[in-house]
């Protein structure tokens, strides 16, 4: 009842933006929720839900946050903030927008909320392993499209292929696509892996694959279990789908094509069932880790 009060008394008391995020940031820090799907703190994660739920910019400007809150207003933003604290679920399927490489992404609870690091080779024209002057690119396991469309949004002349196994994910996917008008440039397509590709070849086949293991998926924070499962769990290592990858990718490769996959913490299970093989793993700048880059020809000479 205490709890309900409070909401109660905070929808008919406070007024403005700055009240809004101050009495989120609260709840937010009694609730001891956890942050990692945009933001890693209370008070980020305070500013992000009141300027977001308002339609309002990143940016907007502090001097303006003492602007009152019209009464629909307030009753859409303690909805949010009370969801966020009592199903704890993540902000962007509160407010169905997730922000990744500088572009905005539809996203609700059939996709996961976008977190790759694969964010800065794409602002980088994944130098120096992208050669090709009109690359063919392969998003694997899609999900929301995030990675395929920003590379579609920022390299030039590129032609992006998405692919996912779940139907949920590529409606989530092709709504992106139409979102920011990149439908000239990329295109959404179900396949288990590469079944569903009918042989096409690729200059650069880059995948954010499941890659949790059985024990880190148990353990994981409830926000976390608001995502698709079929999106985090690979098997009792994490590494069922990408050992799949790695032993049929070459043949979707062109010959100066490259991999680049994502596998998070799972990297030294991956480097121990493969000990063989010289795995390049890139180091971010911006932060991030567990992420390699392998050639056609490292592909054949290990998988062929």
């Amino acid at each position: 009842m205490i709890e309900q009060d409070i909401y109660q008394q905070a929808e008919a008391e406070l007024s403005t933006i700055s009240d809004f995020v101050r009495f989120a940031a609260t709840q937010f820090h009694q609730a001891d929720l956890y942050f990692g799907h945009g933001t890693d703190n209370p008070w980020d994660e305070a500013v992000a839900v009141v300027l977001q739920m308002l339609d309002l910019p990143a940016d907007y400007p502090q001097s303006m946050l003492s602007a009152k809150v019209l009464a629909e207003e307030k009753k859409h933003l303690i909805h949010a903030i009370k969801t966020r604290v009592t199903e704890r679920k993540p902000l962007a399927f509160i407010t169905n927008k997730a922000y990744f490489a500088g572009l905005e992404f539809f996203v609700d609870e059939r996709v996961l909320v976008p977190r790759s690091p694969i964010a800065e080779l794409i602002h980088n024209d994944f130098y120096p392993w992208l050669e090709a002057d009109n690359p063919k690119v392969l998003d694997l396991c899609c999900g929301s499209g995030c990675i395929g469309l920003a590379i579609a949004a920022y390299i030039d002349d590129a032609e992006v292929v998405m692919s996912d196994i779940s139907e949920d994910a590529l409606t989530v996917a092709e709504i992106n696509i139409e979102r920011l008008g990149l439908y000239h440039k990329a295109r959404a397509v179900q396949s288990d892996l590469f079944d569903g590709l009918n042989g096409e070849k690729f200059d650069l086949i880059v995948s954010n694959p499941p890659y949790v293991d059985a024990e880190d998926l148990a353990d994981m924070p409830q926000e976390f279990h608001h995502e698709p499962e079929i999106g985090l769990g690979s098997g009792d290592d994490g590494l069922d789908l990408t050992r799949q990858i790695l032993e049929n990718a070459a043949h979707y490769l062109t010959d100066q094509g490259v991999l680049i996959v994502e596998v998070g913490n799972s990297w030294p299970a991956l480097e121990e069932v493969f000990s063989d093989i010289d795995f390049h793993w890139v180091e971010f700048e911006n932060g991030g880790d567990g992420v390699f880059v392998l050639t056609k020809k490292q592909l054949l000479e290990h998988f062929s």
